[in-house]
């Protein structure tokens, strides 16, 4: 194996660096509680939960932490995410993000998460699929999903997503206006009808919106609470009022906002505590900026406004930020959002609170969002005082996600040799991705390696299987052998070996330096496909064709050959079958960039 090889090993590899002790004991912190501030004050923490709090407690045998000058608060929730791989948990807990509530993800991830146990990421809660109109906002992102055509079809979304282990229902009631865009539409019946079957079910109900008059209807229908605020308007007296009888709650997403033809979130990357945990690859997506489109009218200053006057009415303001929505990141832009919560009224205290307390209370959270006896032990320590400066989340000193504490000096260390690679990736000249000489597994000399790809996350029914087999190309001793079926009923049909280039699936990787793919093929006849991927085109790949003959024979594509692709966000390579249907067989060989 190679020494690139080696380094991504390390690199990828789930760091294991030494726990803390079953008690530790922090001393002399100024505490906030969630709501207030505590000074000259010891937390005591045992098997992974807040055992005691008060003036010079005997900790006994514990890992002493002298928190002299520091602030500890709760760990910050995220109250609008979006989670497209495990990694992304462990980057917002390296950031002081200790849950996640996610607003619509992949239900195999989802069932991914809860499967596995790792202390050393932020813990998640999640709506899983979210509720909308066929051709409505949210059905736009590669996956199938289950969508409604009218309020009969309520109470059977509702079940269906509580099976896929829904903790709420996320439903958008928006028809893309505000920002330039166009979606169908969930009639206001069935936006109401989706409120009661998850009512029905105990289940709260976020209703995406983002203008006036659909949070007024959806409030009206009984929605709990809200993922954005909406920024068509001022809000008037009348919504203000509504909203505070009914209770309900606004997640602002702010960061966000201030990427709809404004602001990206660079300016985060130089920060001195933020930047130096951030790889290349996230400081290009804080650069990213959504396209100002004809007809927008959202904007970042109206939001600030409504969140303003909402939050003057007592209507509840809770923290999140939609990422990783272009301009933001897991984790990172939650500092932002805090920062722009204070712009909007806040004061310092009241947005921590927006980001501990305040939503544990909205999503039910009993067991964590205060530091309390008895609550998990979801902890930050930040240097200087945060209730006075609400930059000072930024200067965290040390995590812990149920006792256990973050490996910060680890995660550095990753993100470190990762800049390393990816300026290896990104230089000029020939870059191996895989030969298959070292069989039976197929492996990569960088990035997340090889799996199979196929229509079945789209509810498609085409297969594939991937072996590596003796005889490879140009005297070789193996090659990889893909082998499948394209099959109805998709126009779209797909099934392949997919080859992720960047630290996770879907992560992008930067392969600026290389102009061409390179590989060698060997097979049926048919024509197959090589389809690429990349973050600034989308969910949908570009692709090429070639014949995988009796013989073996190169085969070089320019990158360029695929809708102008330049190489510098890569996210997936796919062999695949071709456009027809029916089954294909052959092999690769000496897959490179160039």
């Amino acid at each position: 194996m190679n020494n690139l090889c080696v380094a991504v090993v390390l690199l990828f590899a789930t760091s294991r660096a030494s726990l803390a002790a079953d008690v530790t004991h922090i001393r002399h912190a100024r505490v906030f509680d969630g709501a207030a501030v505590i000074d000259d004050t010891d937390v005591l923490i045992r098997d992974g939960v807040i055992a005691q709090i008060g003036k010079d407690l005997d900790g006994g045998d514990s890992d002493v932490i002298d928190a002299t000058g520091k602030t500890l608060v709760p760990g910050l929730i995220d109250c609008h995410v979006h989670i497209f791989a495990p990694a992304v948990l462990r980057q917002a807990a390296a950031f002081g993000v200790t849950t996640e509530l996610d607003m619509f993800m992949a239900a195999t991830v989802a069932k991914q998460l809860r499967e596995e146990e790792n202390p050393a990421r932020a813990d998640f809660r999640t709506a899983v699929t979210l509720a909308t109109a066929p051709g409505g906002h949210g059905s736009q992102f590669g996956l199938a999903i289950d969508t409604l055509r009218g309020p009969g079809d309520a109470e059977t979304f509702v079940e269906a997503r509580i099976a896929e282990g829904a903790d709420y229902l996320k439903i958008i009631y928006d028809d893309g206006k505000a920002a330039g865009m166009k979606f169908s539409k969930l009639s206001p019946e069935t936006m109401a009808a989706v409120v009661i079957a998850a009512h029905a079910k105990e289940k709260l109900a976020v209703v995406h919106v983002m203008d006036q008059e659909s949070a007024r209807q959806a409030i009206e229908a009984g929605a709990d609470g809200f993922a954005h605020v909406f920024c068509d308007q001022p809000a008037d007296d009348a919504l203000i009022k509504l909203a505070k009888q009914r209770n309900v709650f606004f997640i602002p997403t702010l960061t966000v906002m201030e990427n709809f033809g404004g602001d990206d979130g660079t300016a985060l990357a130089t920060d001195p505590h933020l930047g130096p945990l951030m790889s290349g690859e996230d400081v290009a997506a804080l650069k990213v900026r959504f396209p100002r489109r004809s007809g927008a009218n959202a904007n970042v200053k109206t939001a600030i406004e409504n969140v303003r006057r909402l939050h003057a009415g007592g209507v509840r303001i809770l923290a999140g930020t939609d990422v990783p929505n272009p301009g933001t990141l897991h984790g990172v832009s939650l500092h932002r959002e805090l920062e722009l919560l204070v712009e909007a009224g806040l004061t310092p205290t009241e947005a921590l609170t927006a980001a501990t307390a305040a939503p544990a209370d909205a999503f039910k959270l009993a067991d964590r969002g205060r530091i309390a006896a008895g609550k998990r032990a979801d902890l930050v320590l930040v240097d200087g005082d945060p209730t006075r400066d609400i930059k000072a989340t930024r200067a965290i000193s040390a995590i812990w996600i149920a006792g256990k504490k973050f490996d910060r000096d680890g995660y550095r260390a990753m993100i470190d040799q990762r800049k390393k690679i990816l300026a290896a990736l990104a230089a000029p000249g020939p870059l191996l991705v895989s030969d298959f000489e070292d069989g039976p597994d197929v492996k990569s000399t960088f990035g997340t390696g090889w799996s199979i790809s196929t229509d079945e996350i789209q509810r498609g029914k085409s297969t594939c299987s991937t072996k590596i087999i003796d005889g490879g190309a140009d005297n070789t001793k193996h090659a990889l052998l893909i082998k499948g079926s394209i099959n109805p009923p998709l126009p779209w049909a797909w099934a392949g070996a997919m080859f992720s280039p960047g630290p996770s699936l879907m992560a992008p990787a930067d392969l600026s330096g290389k102009k061409s793919i390179s590989f060698w093929a060997k097979g049926d006849g048919k024509p197959a496909r090589i389809m690429l991927f990349s973050r600034s085109t989308g969910f949908t790949p570009a692709f090429e064709t070639f014949t995988p003959g009796e013989k073996w024979e190169r085969h070089t594509f320019a990158l360029e050959q695929f809708r102008g692709n330049t190489g510098k966000d890569i996210t997936m390579l796919i062999f695949a079958g071709g456009v027809e249907h029916g089954p294909f067989e052959y092999r690769i060989d000496q897959v490179m960039f160039e």
